[in-house]
């Protein structure tokens, strides 16, 4: 049996345990003999409702980054702006179409009397390029038929850079009458011919920016002797046949009043590999089908196509 002096002490000890466990959580040790601090008004409530449901607590959002990993061909390049579909004409590609058509026979006079074919084939390529320059000088406002008589007179006597230098004025002017202001032309082909023999050898030049710097040569004179003397794309050589069908055909965005704005026009659009093609196919067709006055174009298979044709 426990005496009873040690009875009292486990019944002290028992005391201040059950004590010690009521002290609220975080609470220090308490000395000997200290009351516990009273709890406050709505403490008690809210320690009980504590203990029973679990606290929630709020989450916090996270934002998601999403990383997309660039191909090998746009790794290390900068991101380019996007850009703007370009304009092109309605049924453009259908309208070619039967105009190839419809040029399928090449029996327009200039397929028979153009520049490609004005010049000497037996000459040195040098005669040839300049042969085919003063062709395309001939050839303004002047009808293939013309031109092609004006040529075949100067080829007689001998057509080189030194033969024309050593013609006279009057002489010059007899063999290519009468092509469209024969007097100017006369001018401008010894001045262009003494040119190319001071600065070129007897040979005419290589670009567009020095050909169009001689006397009597434009821009699509220019582009054509690049094309038949050189073999070189530079450009569409816009006469006025090229001017008038493409304006017809809508092929400009808005109406064009010269023919180095149609060409500006068309060359915005027109895939590159066309360019060469125009010029030959439009004129024929103008000579033949699409006439300056009264068109042809109840034979034309553009006519349910064009807009001009709508009109008249």
């Amino acid at each position: 049996m426990c005496s009873p002096q040690k009875s009292g002490m486990n019944a002290l000890s028992m005391r201040m345990v059950t004590r010690s466990g009521s002290r609220c959580p975080g609470a220090g040790p308490r000395r000997h003999g200290e009351d516990p601090a009273p709890l406050q008004k709505g403490e008690a409530v809210a320690e009980g409702k504590q203990s029973h449901r679990p606290v929630k607590h709020q989450r916090k959002a996270r934002r998601l980054c999403v990383a997309y990993e660039a191909s090998d061909g746009e790794k290390d390049k900068r991101a380019e702006p996007l850009k703007e579909p370009v304009w092109e004409p309605q049924d453009w590609q259908q309208q070619l179409a039967n105009i190839r058509t419809m040029r399928s026979r090449k029996d327009a006079p200039v397929d028979q009397l153009g520049a490609e074919h004005c010049y000497d084939p037996s000459a040195s390529p040098k005669v040839r390029r300049y042969q085919v320059l003063l062709s395309l000088m001939l050839s303004s406002q002047t009808k293939d038929q013309v031109t092609a008589g004006a040529m075949q007179r100067l080829r007689a006597r001998g057509l080189t850079v030194d033969n024309i230098l050593q013609t006279d004025d009057s002489m010059l002017g007899q063999l290519i009458y009468p092509v469209g202001f024969w007097r100017n032309k006369v001018k401008y082909i010894k001045q262009t011919s003494a040119i190319l023999q001071q600065r070129y050898g007897g040979d005419i030049p290589a670009s567009v920016a020095e050909l169009v710097a001689l006397p009597g040569v434009g821009p699509k004179m220019a582009h054509l002797a690049m094309a038949v003397a050189w073999g070189t794309v530079s450009g569409i050589a816009v006469d006025t046949h090229v001017h008038r069908i493409a304006n017809r055909l809508g092929w400009t965005r808005r109406a064009t009043k010269s023919p180095e704005e149609t060409r500006a026009a068309l060359e915005a659009w027109l895939p590159r590999e066309l360019w060469s093609e125009i010029n030959g196919l439009l004129v024929g067709f103008g000579q033949q089908t699409c006439q300056p006055v009264h068109p042809r174009c109840g034979a034309c298979l553009n006519q349910a196509l064009c807009p001009a044709a709508q009109g008249l």
